[in-house]
């Protein structure tokens, strides 16, 4: 009887691959490779857990939100600023409101660099969706599709990795449930005041991931109107009480609350304009 002769990687129980196949091989258990290039989404934090290091080109990602026009340029607007800068162009397929040019402007998105399809159907979005990809005239594709089906996504994730640059899909939190065929979904939030992004990768070719990612970036125009942070100070622990004041409020006066508020506004309207 003829005995065959493994390879000694065989008989540690690891067989041997030839490395094409190696290469290609991703084990549940570490980060997995990307084949395509990727645009750092310029959020070091989420970086730093997303296979590659950045938004894959080439394919599909899955925003799942868990309310529409929340949040989603506060996400993405580093990484499309990247790709304005290089010459690209940006391709929104029914966005649920109309972008505020002005701002993403100030992000680095100039409104000759973006377009803009209005489909009200979801046969329509879809149907935009996928002739953008196919006609790879356009550098990245947005796409709001807030009812699609698990074999659409499939379609329209085969229509990516024939498109030079990423695509991103928009798609409500209840979605998350749905199987889908996208290799990265992100469900993204915010969190308490003021309102960081609340960023869980619910899928990735890599290990499980369950604490959300809190990234505090916030655009340039709204960073001088957040709250400071409270700084320690050297009072006493015990402190005597404040003796309250005597004199009758004015009753046309508006609250202190009110007068902030007004401040904040005020404020806000100088920087935006």
């Amino acid at each position: 009887m003829h005995t065959p002769a493994w390879p000694s990687a065989a008989l540690n129980g690891s067989p041997a691959l030839p490395e094409h196949l190696a290469q290609a091989v991703w084990r549940g258990d570490a980060m997995g490779r990307v084949c395509s290039t990727v645009i750092p989404s310029g959020h070091a934090l989420l970086d730093a857990e997303l296979p590659g290091g950045g938004w894959p080109c080439q394919s599909m990602t899955e925003v799942l939100l868990t309310q529409p026009a929340q949040a989603e340029w506060r996400l993405l607007s580093p990484a499309l600023a990247q790709i304005v800068k290089q010459g690209g162009s940006v391709l929104l397929v029914a966005p649920p409101h109309v972008p505020h040019l002005p701002g993403l402007h100030k992000e680095g998105l100039r409104d000759d660099r973006l377009i803009r399809i209005d489909a009200s159907t979801p046969a329509e979005r879809l149907w935009a969706t996928e002739q953008a990809l196919k006609a790879g005239c356009v550098s990245a594709v947005l796409s709001w599709l807030p009812q699609v089906r698990p074999e659409q996504i499939r379609r329209l994730h085969a229509c990516s990795t024939q498109h030079p640059g990423p695509l991103f899909v928009f798609r409500p939190a209840k979605a998350q449930a749905d199987s889908s065929a996208a290799p990265l979904r992100v469900l993204l939030g915010l969190g308490p005041c003021p309102h960081p992004l609340q960023v869980q990768i619910i899928k990735r070719r890599g290990p499980t991931l369950d604490q959300p990612l809190s990234l505090t970036s916030w655009p340039a125009g709204l960073a001088p109107l957040l709250p400071a942070a409270p700084q320690p100070t050297s009072s006493p622990l015990i402190s005597s009480p404040i003796p309250e004041s005597t004199t009758p409020p004015d009753a046309h006066s508006p609250p202190s609350h009110h007068v902030a508020l007004d401040r904040l506004v005020a404020r806000a309207s100088r920087v935006l304009s």
